[in-house]
């Protein structure tokens, strides 16, 4: 008998400009629209049994996930392979690690555009016109080690 697990796959809410911002860009927070995206996450994964929560080191990832956690009476573990610039291969990695007992990950857009390119070329259907908008979700199944089907949960309003 096969082993089946899920991950949900998050892209960091919106967070304040890039631009706007003076600090270090891995201290760059939420935006008050992103604090709300991050909040609806709660509600969009109500009853999704999750045993691990990880995330970039970044503060807008990690602030993303905050609200799951603290709903779930989890910790926030951050991996720096979800940070910004790494590529997808440790974020694939990540994802067979969390599956077996449920997990969520968050990054960043150019981590997760590439973990989807990965599996696209493994052969999962990702849909005509795969989306990765801030504040969203990938639904991610295994079948054992392999990823068998993704579903774009997108975003709550």
């Amino acid at each position: 008998m096969s082993r089946r697990g899920r991950v949900y796959v998050i892209r960091h809410a919106k967070a304040g400009r890039r631009s706007r911002w003076d600090g270090d860009d891995l201290d760059r927070p939420l935006s008050k629209r992103g604090r709300t995206q991050a909040e609806l996450l709660v509600k969009m994964l109500h009853g999704v049994e999750l045993a691990t929560i990880a995330s970039s080191p970044y503060v807008r990832c990690c602030e993303t996930v905050e609200p799951l956690a603290a709903d779930r009476g989890l910790v926030v573990t951050t991996d720096h392979r979800l940070g910004e610039g790494v590529g997808g291969a440790g974020a694939l990695a990540l994802v067979g690690e969390l599956a077996p007992k449920g997990g969520v990950l968050c990054s960043h857009g150019d981590v997760i555009g590439e973990l989807l390119a990965t599996i696209a070329r493994r052969g999962v259907e990702l849909g005509p016109e795969p989306l990765c908008e801030k504040g969203s979700v990938w639904e991610l199944t295994l079948d054992g080690d392999e990823i068998d089907r993704a579903r774009y949960l997108g975003t709550r309003r």
